[in-house]
């Protein structure tokens, strides 16, 4: 199941009822940012989910919310934002990989380093394995 999924199945399972995903969008279409905050059982869960889509912001929030739920402090970077958590091995599959390189590197900021762009490509790559069922493999 997905965090989201999982979230309002958890939520309503405990009588809260569905959480509420509430969007804001930032900056112009070609560059729209998301920012999205869950509010279940009357208050705020998490820190809630930054992405390029809503649905990325969205994912990020439940998963954020169900951290706070189960009490999980959640890492961040030094600008304060959370930091995905990369430490399982991802499956690498060449042609994917390429794609999402290529993909960052277009919609990077002429000012963007390198780091930035391999922190989205990163996040692509990630994203698009995670929609596709094929997550990190886990050490027997």
């Amino acid at each position: 199941m997905n965090a989201k999924g999982e979230l309002i199945a958890r939520l309503v399972g405990q009588g809260q009822g569905a959480p509420l995903f509430e969007a804001v969008s930032h900056g112009p279409a070609h560059e729209r940012t998301f920012h999205v905050q869950v509010v279940g059982g009357g208050r705020v869960l998490g820190k809630g989910g930054k992405g390029r889509s809503k649905r990325d912001a969205e994912r990020l929030a439940a998963e954020s919310a169900i951290r706070d739920l189960d009490g999980v402090a959640e890492p961040e970077t030094q600008d304060g934002e959370t930091e995905m958590d990369l430490s399982a091995r991802w499956p690498i599959y060449s042609g994917v990989l390429e794609a999402a390189l290529e993909t960052a590197l277009e919609l990077a900021e002429e000012d963007a380093t390198l780091d930035d762009v391999r922190a989205d490509a990163t996040r692509l790559y990630r994203d698009l394995l995670s929609d596709l069922g094929h997550g990190p493999e886990q050490d027997a």
